[in-house]
Parts: C-alpha cells; sequence; structure tokens
C-alpha cells in the first residue's frame, strides 16, 4: 500500500469513498480549491475498474448522437457532446500543467463499420453531428484503410481524443491531492455513514471522519443505496493485449471502435502493444472469472484477425476482465440526490470513463461550492442529474 490505513477521529469537509480515478480526481480538485479532503478507499487505490480499463479519453459518449436526440432532444444532446469534449480537453490541460507522467497521447479516434447494413445509420450518425456543429470527417472505405488498415464500410474520424496509463494517472491525482493537503487512506473500509442536519460521520473499523458532505465515487451504487442499485446494469468487460508489435499496423495512434453492440475498440499502449477490448456481457458473478476470461480472449483474437488478418499467428500476452456499470442511456450519474442530503455521487462511467470522470468531479465542485445557481453550472448539472428527463 501506498497510503496508511484510517485511525482515530478526524474533522473535514468533504469524505470521499472511492479510490479509483473519479475519487483521485476528485481529491485533487477539492484539494486544490481549499477543501478538506478525506479520501477512503477499502483496499488498494488504482486498482478494480480503473485498473483494468483502458483508459480512453473520449468525447463520444457510450451512445450516438441519433439515440440520445430521441431521448432528449438535440439542443441538449449538443449540450452533452460539447460538456464531454471540453472535459476531455480540460482533463488533457490538467494533465500536462501536473506533469503527470502517465504515457499521455493525444489522439484521433474513428468510429467505423464492418456491416454494409449499418452504413446509412453511419452516415445519417455523422450528418447529424455535423449538423451540430461537431467535430469530425467522414472517411471512406479507401480514406480509412489508407489511415488505419482497417477494411470497412466507412468511418468517423474524430479529433483530440488522448489515452494515458489508468494506474499512474489515478495514484498521480492523489499525489498531487496529497501535496495540496488531503488525507488517503487504503484498507479502510467504510463501516456505516450517519447524517444529520450539520454533519455527517463516516465510520471505518480504525475510527470515523466527521464532513460536511460524503462523495461517493464508487463507479456503481452499491447495496446501502438500495434505491439507486436498480438504475445500473453491471457488465462484465474484456480486454487483450498483445506482444510488442513492430509499427507495421496502419493504426498508428489512432484510437479506433466500431457499431458494435456490444462495441469493440482498439488502440495502442506506449509500450508497441495493441489493446483490443469488447465482448460485454451481464455481471453474473465473481467465480468463474478465469473460464470467462479464456472464452473471451478467443473471441477478441477472432475479431483482431479479421481486422488485421497478418496478426492471425499472434497470442495475446495478457488478457483481463473488468467490471463496470451501465445506465439506462449510457450518461453518468453526477449530484446529489434527494433521498441521501448530505451524499453527492459520481457514478456510471461508462466507455469513456477517464473523460466522465473529471466532467463528474468539477461539476461535483460546483454544486459544493454553490454555483449550481449559476446557468450553466445548472444546465450542465441537469444533463446528468438522477431525475434528469428524457423527451
Amino acid at each position: 500500500m501506498t497510503f496508511p490505513k484510517h485511525h482515530g477521529s478526524i474533522d473535514t469537509d468533504v469524505v470521499i469513498v472511492g479510490g479509483g480515478i473519479t475519487g483521485a480526481i476528485c481529491a485533487y480538485l477539492f484539494a486544490n480549491a481549499g477543501i478538506r479532503v478525506a479520501l477512503l478507499e477499502a483496499k488498494v487505490v488504482a486498482r478494480g475498474s480503473t485498473a483494468a480499463s483502458t483508459a480512453l479519453l473520449m468525447q463520444e459518449p457510450d451512445r450516438d448522437f441519433v439515440d440520445l436526440s430521441a431521448r432528449f432532444g438535440r439542443a441538449a444532446t449538443r449540450d452533452i457532446w460539447n460538456t464531454l469534449a471540453r472535459a476531455t480537453r480540460d482533463l488533457t490541460r490538467t494533465i500536462r500543467r501536473l506533469r503527470l507522467k502517465v504515457d499521455f497521447c493525444e489522439c484521433g479516434s474513428v468510429y467505423f463499420t464492418r456491416d454494409p447494413k449499418k452504413l446509412a445509420a453511419l452516415r445519417k450518425e455523422f450528418e447529424r453531428r455535423k449538423a451540430a456543429g461537431l467535430a469530425g470527417r467522414w472517411l471512406s472505405p479507401e480514406a480509412l484503410f489508407r489511415a488505419t488498415g482497417i477494411k470497412a464500410s466507412g468511418a468517423i474520424a474524430t479529433p483530440h481524443n488522448a489515452q494515458v496509463n489508468p494506474v499512474r494517472a489515478c495514484r498521480g491525482f492523489l499525489d498531487a491531492a496529497a501535496r495540496r493537503g488531503a488525507s488517503i487512506f487504503e484498507g479502510s473500509p467504510v463501516r456505516s455513514v450517519k447524517t444529520s442536519k450539520s454533519v455527517v460521520e463516516v465510520r471505518t473499523s480504525g475510527g470515523v471522519i466527521r464532513a460536511a458532505r460524503v462523495i461517493v465515487a464508487t463507479g456503481y451504487a452499491t447495496p446501502e443505496f438500495r434505491g439507486l442499485v436498480g438504475r445500473f446494469r453491471m457488465k462484465d468487460t474484456y480486454v487483450i493485449a498483445t506482444r510488442r508489435l513492430p509499427r507495421r499496423l496502419r493504426l498508428g495512434q489512432t484510437m479506433a471502435w466500431d457499431t458494435d453492440r456490444p462495441y469493440h475498440y482498439l488502440r495502442w499502449t506506449d509500450d508497441g502493444r495493441l489493446l483490443v477490448g469488447g465482448e460485454d456481457t451481464n455481471h453474473r458473478s465473481v467465480k468463474g472469472a478465469r473460464q470467462r476470461i479464456a472464452r473471451a480472449r478467443g473471441r477478441l483474437m477472432t475479431y483482431l484477425t479479421g481486422i488485421y488478418p497478418h496478426l492471425r499467428d499472434e497470442r495475446p500476452d495478457y488478457a483481463w476482465e473488468g467490471l463496470f456499470a451501465e445506465t439506462p442511456d449510457g450518461l453518468p450519474y453526477v449530484g446529489s440526490h434527494s433521498r441521501y442530503p448530505k451524499h453527492l455521487f459520481a457514478l456510471g462511467y461508462g466507455g469513456n470513463g477517464m473523460t466522465a470522470s473529471f466532467l463528474a468531479a468539477r461539476l461535483l465542485l460546483d454544486l459544493y461550492q454553490g454555483r449550481d445557481k449559476g446557468r450553466e453550472v445548472q444546465s450542465r448539472a441537469n444533463l446528468f442529474a438522477f431525475r434528469r428527463g428524457h423527451r
């Protein structure tokens, strides 16, 4: 462990529960604003879903513009896209400003289809984004192949995405938070939370922390929040990493993802491995993970060799499983809930979890500091609130 276990009695402003990337960014932003912070991680920081993540800093949410427009309308959907794009830019700037050593790489992405039957829908998606003023360009099959070596029916190319090492990013933000006075505790599971009008008491096996608010950054609603659990579908996702490959593939630094549902994605690591992810399934049990990973590894290699046939003799060096929470509309839940007046939540991040984590942390800071009365903050808060309305 890098950080100590919690012992004793502490008075602070905010308790953050969860030592993954979302909790880490929250701890940094709050501490940087001069707010007293204590973060509690039940096991070891930067593990769990954070360690399993491929850490794509994406400005596109997990749902198409067309689909979200049907739920929220075009104006709100454009605001969602622009908010995520801004979060991607600001997260990039923050990483650079703090000089975090996270294998950062700014790159574009391609969203492609190999199914001719889905080409018209993908083209419609591009036209809707273009009409909304969103960045991107259409790639013909020839242009896509020249750029990436992928043979497909067409693609949308989007600039200004990025990728990082998620474990290094999480630890980097925690270290930055600690340097600004945040108290970080590992091996400190929460035993109970009691609230009153003026204070919230968070108890661990080592003592108690009293604060004004508690931030839940655990990725999904735990059983203690029975009223929220039904909002999430738990999913297992899978990733393989090849051996270090010579850069003979045309993918370059581009991230690629497809129109399959659930979708697949590909990206390079800093040390020259190709990551391929997808094959999401409904989560049923922690048991049987080895068998599930073996099956998914075979399916992901079949997918990869369908994209790049000359890799058919390759075998992945690594394969792993991750757990994440999916929301009905693919957007995170960020903010307060009427049943839990002393809590602030950041849950359900999806495939662009790094971007959603930064968005959530900054929005929670605005809400904590009372800036939600302003039109801009209130507008952003409404987009990701538990009470958000579908059209």
